[in-house]
């Protein structure tokens, strides 16, 4: 039996809020030197944006996608978990950037990254008010006799 997989796109745009300090070592596997570098997306016109971070491995990867705090950007990215010393990990590694991103209209960003960044607050508008629908009430069980032994339905 073979089973066919079909490769979806991953993608989430928003803001780079942090470069983190690229790594690097060499390979305990095939001893080629290895680098890599993380960073911090924050999505963007969503009433709570949300973070990840991701990386990008190779140094030629890093060079050629040359990405820069405060930068617009959509990251294309596959995901995999790894299990060490009986922890799961995930790795999400991005493999494209986009830079061409468009941004609505009055959209803010922080600069510092610690605060999330919004539209601005527009006025809350009434909700209606609904009663909750009223239920009908079962009839009292009468069981006829009058005897409490036999007030019981079986």
């Amino acid at each position: 039996m073979s089973a066919i997989y079909e490769k979806e796109i991953m993608e989430i745009t928003g803001k780079i809020i942090a470069v983190l300090e690229a790594r690097g070592g060499t390979s305990a596997r095939t001893g080629s030197p290895w680098k890599m570098q993380e960073y911090v997306l924050e999505t963007i016109n969503e009433q709570y944006p949300r973070r990840m971070c991701f990386n990008v491995f190779g140094e030629d990867k890093i060079a050629s996608m040359n990405i820069q705090q405060n930068e617009i950007m959509t990251v294309y990215f596959d995901f995999n978990a790894r299990e060490y010393q009986g922890r799961w990990y995930n790795d999400i590694r991005a493999w494209k950037v986009d830079r061409n991103v468009n941004v609505a209209p009055g959209t803010q960003f922080t600069t510092d990254g610690q605060a999330p960044f919004n539209n601005p607050a527009q006025p809350a508008q009434p909700q209606p008010t609904a009663q909750a629908p009223t239920q009908p009430t079962a009839p009292a069980f009468d069981n006829g006799g009058g005897n409490d032994s036999e007030d019981l339905p079986f």
